[in-house]
Parts: structure tokens; sequence; C-alpha cells
């Protein structure tokens, strides 16, 4: 295995702009139900119109030129080709920090926050906060390549960064996550806590494990989010058992119809975002939004990101090792984060609650991550 690390850059061929813009101008549109709105899935005249805008008015070259302004790479780990963003901050004592992203998010969340963590100096922040940051592409994301056999679960994806942050020489380092990198960057603490000396997380999930005990003298935010966790349980999961039991069904639709990967994941940004916003770009802008859908559209990889569930449904709710390492806790709207259930799987040092952002903390509510990350790490250096 070779262990070479090769400069990358985005270049999606025009022949492949072209043929979604001539899938978009071909869609086949469904009815629906009189009055239903948001209750029944994304309405049609919503989808329609973020579909035109899509075919006609967003540009991907400007996109694809913002995120090759960010230096990339790609390297082979355990049989598996990694892409991944390397942004050396200019300051000499910056730390190493490795953030991972979810689904359906990918290395577009992090495009605001970058900068602020790289070079705070020149985004009103101070020096000595700064960070040398690797972001790569979970495997079967984006730009890293779909696996070419099972087996690609968090634990093995965690194992994979650690690799990575050896092959680039940072064997002092943070990780930060939100989504799926809110269970692979713990994972990274327990399994190699002698380099780790932190772990941030946002959209922590956490899990009872059937124990009273654990819940009860909640507090009112915490009660509120155990009934968020029913209430997703009950009305919003249906695309996470879908991908946990048949990605493979589910990637034919998707990898072969536009607008069908695009409301899988606006969905997604509609339920997840801020709840004072009333639609998606509301929260995030829209090109940002359309980024992010171009990025599995245009890669194919709408089934290959879908395996991350199924290769984790096995352990889901499962009561995890206490983590070792310090770890700070971010909870934007709509986390189901319950206070004591975190602290019974981590060691958690540093919490924080916020009244504004959601889910998709880095991209609707980038200052206060920032922040948030930049407080916690600061006495772990």
């Amino acid at each position: 295995m070779s262990e070479e690390i090769i400069p990358f850059q985005i270049d999606i061929p025009q022949d492949r702009l072209d043929d979604l813009r001539q899938r978009l101008a071909q869609t086949r549109w469904p009815d629906e139900l009189p009055g239903v709105a948001w209750e029944a899935g994304v309405p049609l005249d919503y989808l329609k119109d973020m579909a035109d805008y899509w075919r006609t008015g967003y540009d991907w070259r400007a996109h694809e030129a913002r995120l090759n302004e960010f230096p990339q790479f790609t390297t082979d780990i355990d049989g598996q080709n990694v892409h991944f963003l390397h942004v050396r901050s200019p300051e000499p004592g910056a730390l190493p920090l490795i953030i991972t992203h979810g689904w359906p998010g990918s290395i577009v969340e992090f495009m605001k926050i970058i900068g602020p963590l790289t070079d705070p100096g020149r985004h009103g922040g101070d020096p000595a906060d700064a960070f040398h940051v690797v972001a790569p592409s979970l495997p079967g994301f984006g730009f890293s390549s779909p696996p070419a056999a099972p087996g690609w679960d968090t634990s093995r994806v965690a194992r994979a960064w650690v690799e990575l942050m050896k092959r680039l020489g940072y064997h002092r380092y943070g990780a930060q996550g939100g989504d799926t990198g809110s269970i692979v960057s713990p994972e990274l603490g327990r399994i190699d806590p002698d380099h780790v000396i932190g772990v941030h997380v946002n959209n922590l999930g956490t899990f009872p494990s059937g124990d009273p005990a654990e819940l009860a003298g909640l507090t009112e935010a915490d009660q509120a989010r155990l009934e968020l966790m029913t209430t997703w349980g009950r009305d919003m999961s249906g695309y996470a058992i879908v991908q946990a039991t048949r990605p493979q069904t589910i990637s034919y639709a998707l990898t072969d119809s536009p607008v069908g990967q695009l409301a899988w994941i606006v969905e997604k940004f509609k339920e997840w975002t801020d709840p004072a916003a009333k639609l998606p770009e509301d929260a995030i802008d829209r090109d940002l939004i359309l980024t992010d859908v171009s990025v599995y559209w245009l890669t194919g990889t709408a089934g290959s990101a879908a395996r991350i569930y199924y290769e984790g449904a096995r352990t889901w709710g499962q009561v995890q090792t206490r983590s070792p390492v310090p770890t700070g806790v971010a909870v934007f709207p709509n986390d189901l984060t319950i206070r004591p259930l975190a602290e019974r799987d981590h060691n958690v040092v540093h919490w924080a609650e916020f009244s504004r952002g959601g889910h998709f903390a880095a991209m609707e509510a980038p200052d206060l991550l920032v922040d948030d990350m930049r407080e916690f790490f600061r006495p772990l250096r």
C-alpha cells in the first residue's frame, strides 16, 4: 500500500454538468396531496422552484473554484482512497485539528469556518487560537472513493483518521465533528488517547440505555430534547431506516434522478436547521445547500454515502466505552443531546447551549461554533 499524499483539485467534466441540466429539464413530476405542506415531505412547488434555480441560476463552476481555494489531497488508507482538505495556519504554534462531517453533509459544510480556524487574526480572533485544519471526506462521500468492500463503519473510519494524522506528521492533535462526525471524533479519542488532546462535538446523539435512573431529574431543556427524540423516531427517521437497511435500493433512485437526490437532502435541511427558519434557505444560503447537493450528485455517491448507516446500524443506541479524552459539547437547537447521557459516555469538561443555529452549525452559525471550539481547546493546547 502506498502512503503517498497526492495533490488534488476538483474538476467536474462539463458533460456531467450538461447532463445534470438536461435531467432537471426532463423531470417527471409527481402529484401531491393538497394542504399538507411539509408534513408529507418536500412540497411540489418548493422543489420545482429549487430545481429550476439549480438548472438555470446556480453556478457550480464558481463554487468549485471556491472549494479549490483550499489545498486538497488524496491518499490510500486501508485500501480506501481518502480525499481531504489540509489547510495549514500561518501561525507556527497552531494546533492540528481534524474535523469530520456527517450525512447529508460534506466538506462544503466547513467552507465558512476554515478561515477563522486557521487564521483567527484575520477574522477578529486571537492568533494563539489558530489550528492547522484537516477535513476529510468520509469514505464513500464526495471525492473519497466508494469502499470496495463492507466493513467501513465509524470505528474503521476513526482508525483511518489516526493513520491520516500520523501520515501528515501530527502526533498531538484535536478532533471535532457533528452528526456522523460526532461519532467518529470521540472514537478517535478512545483508540488514540495518547495523541488526541481533546474532542469537540456538536449534534451529539445520546441514547437512553433503558435505566430509568438515567432520565431522573432532567432539566427542562433536556426533557424537551428527550421529547424531540421521541418525535424524531416516530415522524422523522424514515430516511435513516431506509439507508440502514436498504441503501442499495434507494441508491438507484438517488443516482438516476437529480430531483430525487435534491428532495432527499433538502428535506433534512428543512427539518434539522434552526427551527426559527421557515425555509431551508432562511437558515443556509441556497447556493451553499445546492453546492452540498451537487457534490453528492456530481460524484454519484448517494448510495455509497448511505452505507455509513448500513454499517453502523448494528450498534445504534448501544452504550459506548467511556472516552477518557476531555470532551466539549456544543448544543444547538434541534440537537438530540441530553447532558446526563453525554456525561455517561464522555469525559465532558465543557458544555455550551445556543439558542441560534441548528444541526448544520458550521453553515448556520459558524461564529458560534468557531468561538466555542476556540474556548474548549484553549486550555488544552
